[in-house]
C-alpha cells in the first residue's frame, strides 16, 4: 500500500510503527456552527482510509478531535448571551448527527480540547524547561528558531517567512523574541473562558490542543497525522515543532492532506454567499449521495460542488443500489446451491476485487475504487437472473455490500416504513375486522410486523412502535 506523504512530497509504502495497528490523529472541526461541506470532505476521506486499513486486517485506532475552546466559539457565545460551553456542545451534537448522515464512523477516540487542559499546562511546562518556550506577560510563546526542522512539512524557510509573508504572523510582536514566534497560552480577556496556569489565567493556544491529545491517545509517535491541506502551515507544521521538541522523536510518520472543495468553481465564503451546511444539503439530498460525490475524485484533487455533480452523484449511488435491491429480490425466490457454471461465473469477480483494491492501495484513489464497482455492478446486471442458485445470488450481494461498506456507501438499506403509511394500513385493518374480514387483518398485521412495525390492540385503540 502506498500513500503520498506531504512531509517528503512523494508517494512512500505504508510501513506501521507497530505491526498490524495504525494509529491515526485528523484534525476535527471548530464547534461554533453547523459543519459545512468543507469540513466534510476530511471527515469521509479519511474515514474512508480507515475503513480501508480495517478491510485490510488492520486495527485502527483513530483519533478526531472537536475544538471547543476558540476565539469563534466565544464570539458565537456572547452574540447569542449564552457560555461558550453551551455553543460548543450543542455544535458537537448537530456535528455528530451530520456525520451520522454520511455514515461516517465514530472515532476510537473523540477528545474536547476543554477536557485536556491539564496535558496542555504540562507540554507547556517541558517546552519552557527545554528552552522551546518563553514567557511574556502571561502568554507563553513558541520559539520557532530553536526547533531547527521547522518549515519541513509546509517546506517554508523561516527568512522567507519572515520578509514576505507579513500576514501569517500572529500579534503581539512587541513581546515576542521572534515575530514568527507562536503562542502556546495567552492570559484571558473579560468574560472569556479561563483556566489556572503557572503563567496566567487564560487558555492554550489552538495547535498545542491537538500535539496533547495526540500525545494522550495514541502515544508519542504515529503513523498518520491528517486533514485540509489548509492545516499544513501554521498548524500541522507548529504541531510538529511542538511535539517533537517535547517528545525527542518523530511525530508522524506520514501526513495526508485533502484538497480544497469550490461552490461553482469559486471559494467557499459567506462573503460570495455560496457559503454550503452539510445540514442544507441534507435537505435536498441523502447524505449518501454527499458522500459519493466526495470520492468520486481523488482526496488530493480540488473538487468543485455544483447541482450538476450532485444530480450526477445522486444517479450514480442509485445506479448502485439498485443492483443491490435486484439482487435481494432474485434471493426471495432462488433456491440451492452453488452450480458448477456458477461458480465458474463467481470467480471471474475476483478480477473486480483486484481492480478495487489496486485504486486504494495507489493512495486510496477512490475515484478507481468507485469505477471498479461499477464494473462488478455491470457484472452483476448481466450474470444474474431469476434462474441462479440463492448461494450465487448471495455471494453477488455479499461482496458488492463489501466493497461498498469501505467507501461508506450503504446498498443493503431497508426501506423504513413512513409513520403515515403505518396509520393507514392500520386503518385498513380495521376495517377488515369490522368486516369480519379476519383473513386480510391478520394479513395487514403480518406485513407490518415483517417490517418491523409492532402493533397492539389496547382499550384506547391500536398503538404501535419500531421494533
Amino acid at each position: 500500500m502506498r500513500l503520498y506523504n506531504t512531509l517528503s512530497k512523494r508517494k512512500e509504502e505504508f510501513v506501521p510503527v507497530e505491526e498490524g495497528k495504525v494509529k491515526m490523529y485528523v484534525c476535527g472541526p471548530t464547534v461554533y456552527n453547523f459543519i459545512h461541506i468543507g469540513n466534510a470532505r476530511p471527515m469521509i476521506v479519511f474515514d474512508t482510509v480507515r475503513r480501508y486499513f480495517e478491510y485490510k486486517g488492520y486495527d485502527v485506532n483513530y483519533v478526531s478531535n472537536f475544538t471547543d475552546v476558540d476565539d469563534k466559539i466565544i464570539n458565537k457565545a456572547i452574540e447569542e448571551k449564552v457560555s461558550a460551553d453551551e455553543i460548543s456542545k450543542r455544535y458537537i451534537a448537530e456535528c455528530k448527527k451530520d456525520m451520522e448522515g454520511m455514515n461516517v464512523k465514530p472515532a476510537t477516540t473523540h477528545p474536547l480540547a476543554t477536557e485536556e487542559i491539564c496535558g496542555m499546562v504540562d507540554m507547556i511546562g517541558d517546552l519552557i524547561q527545554k528552552g522551546y518556550a518563553y514567557e511574556k506577560n502571561g502568554t507563553v510563546y513558541f520559539r520557532t528558531r530553536q526547533f531547527k526542522d521547522y518549515g519541513k512539512l509546509s517546506h517554508k524557510n523561516l527568512d522567507d517567512l519572515r520578509s514576505g509573508e507579513r500576514s501569517l504572523l500572529v500579534t503581539g510582536e512587541d513581546e515576542k523574541e521572534d515575530p514568527l514566534d507562536f503562542v502556546l497560552w495567552k492570559p484571558k480577556k473579560e468574560g472569556e473562558p479561563s483556566w489556572d496556569s503557572p503563567w496566567s489565567a487564560g487558555r492554550p493556544g489552538w495547535h498545542i490542543e491537538c500535539s496533547v491529545m495526540s500525545r494522550k491517545y495514541l502515544g508519542e509517535q504515529i503513523d498518520i497525522h491528517a486533514g485540509g491541506e489548509d492545516l499544513v502551515f501554521p498548524h500541522h507544521e507548529n504541531e510538529i515543532a511542538q511535539s517533537e521538541a517535547a517528545n525527542g522523536k518523530e511525530f508522524a510518520k506520514y501526513w495526508m492532506h485533502n484538497a480544497f472543495l469550490n461552490i461553482d468553481n469559486h471559494k467557499m465564503s459567506k462573503s460570495l454567499g455560496n457559503f454550503r451546511t452539510v445540514r442544507e444539503i441534507s435537505e435536498q439530498y441523502d447524505l449518501q449521495v454527499l458522500r459519493f460525490f466526495m470520492l468520486s475524485a481523488h482526496y488530493r484533487s480540488p473538487l468543485n460542488f455544483s447541482a450538476e455533480l450532485m444530480e450526477a452523484s445522486k444517479s450514480g449511488l442509485e445506479r448502485i443500489v439498485n443492483a443491490a435491491d435486484n439482487l435481494k429480490f432474485l434471493m426471495r425466490e432462488a433456491e440451492g446451491d452453488m452450480r458448477p457454471e456458477e461458480e465458474e461465473a463467481f470467480a471471474k469477480t475476483a478480477g473486480f476485487v483486484k481492480e478495487f483494491e489496486d485504486a486504494m492501495d495507489e493512495d486510496f484513489n477512490t475515484a478507481d475504487a468507485v469505477a471498479a464497482v461499477f464494473d462488478f455492478v455491470k457484472f452483476c446486471n448481466i450474470h444474474a437472473g431469476e434462474g441462479n442458485s440463492k448461494e450465487y445470488l448471495q455471494k453477488l450481494f455479499d461482496l458488492l455490500v463489501k466493497l461498498t461498506d469501505v467507501l461508506g456507501l450503504i446498498v443493503d438499506k431497508e426501506e423504513e416504513i413512513l409513520a403515515e403509511d403505518i396509520e393507514k394500513m392500520i386503518e385498513e385493518r380495521q376495517a377488515a375486522r369490522k368486516a369480519k374480514d379476519f383473513a386480510r387483518a391478520d394479513a395487514i398485521r403480518d406485513e407490518l410486523q415483517a417490517k418491523g412495525i409492532i402493533l397492539e390492540d389496547t382499550r384506547e385503540g391500536v398503538k404501535w412502535k419500531r421494533a
